[in-house]
């Protein structure tokens, strides 16, 4: 087993012994204890009473962060003509459509987010094993299929973050940086929750929500009293 370096053995046992914190407490402790040399992220991991299995389990959907993530997010749109330029004016990274399509297909994967107009994906589907897996495929089902791609640049790069259930029945997500203030980190572990909350299947019985814990990239996770987690 490899040996824990100074920091992750305090940032432990700064951890120990709590749970079910509070999410200001818990902001506060994962703030306190983020202390690698560059801005760690604060993720988010909930667990819930699901098997993605089944089709009327699947949690999936997109959230519209208060505070932003604090990151720079990368868009591609695929689209043609007066869509492209509307892409372009709108902030878009990459804008094509044949020539897009070959680029990733050769490997060359440079954003975070793919876009496109309903025309295009006849194109985009021919990429579903390449950006599938990296969970880049378009969906209209999180608007990023749409013929509005101005408003979808727009919210990719302002904060929106998509989120999907695993296998096990978990949802993983990066909701800010932890030089954001505790409050701004605190109403978006509520928006993030509450958007999850919202998205409950109709096949999920049982408890849905189960357990919710937040931790700092290179950090220790500590679990949120569920009850805090309501706006």
């Amino acid at each position: 087993m490899a040996k824990l370096g100074k920091r992750m053995v305090a940032a432990r046992a700064a951890f120990d012994g709590k749970a079910n914190l509070s999410v200001e407490e818990a902001v506060k402790l994962v703030k306190a204890n983020a202390t690698a040399k560059f801005d760690e992220t604060l993720e988010i991991a909930m667990n819930l009473g699901v098997d993605p299995r089944y089709a009327d389990q699947m949690v999936r959907g997109v959230v519209q962060l208060p505070n932003g993530t604090g990151k720079v997010v990368r868009v591609a749109v695929f689209a043609r003509n007066a869509k492209a330029d509307e892409a372009k004016a709108a902030g878009a990274d990459i804008v094509g459509a044949e020539d897009l399509m070959e680029i990733i297909q050769s490997g060359k994967i440079e954003f975070d987010r793919c876009i496109a107009t309903p025309d295009m994906m006849p194109i985009v589907g021919r990429l579903g094993k390449i950006l599938g897996p990296r969970n880049l495929m378009p969906n209209p089902k999180v608007g990023t299929v749409t013929m509005d791609v101005a408003a979808a640049v727009a919210a990719a790069k302002g904060g929106e973050v998509q989120f999907k259930v695993e296998k096990a029945g978990v949802i993983h997500g990066g909701i800010g940086k932890v030089s954001f203030t505790e409050d701004k980190l605190a109403e978006n572990v509520r928006a993030f929750v509450e958007a999850v909350v919202k998205a409950k299947p109709t096949g999920a019985k049982g408890t849905y929500l189960k357990k919710v814990s937040i931790s700092s990239t290179m950090g220790p996770g500590v679990t949120l009293d569920l009850a805090s987690t309501a706006k």
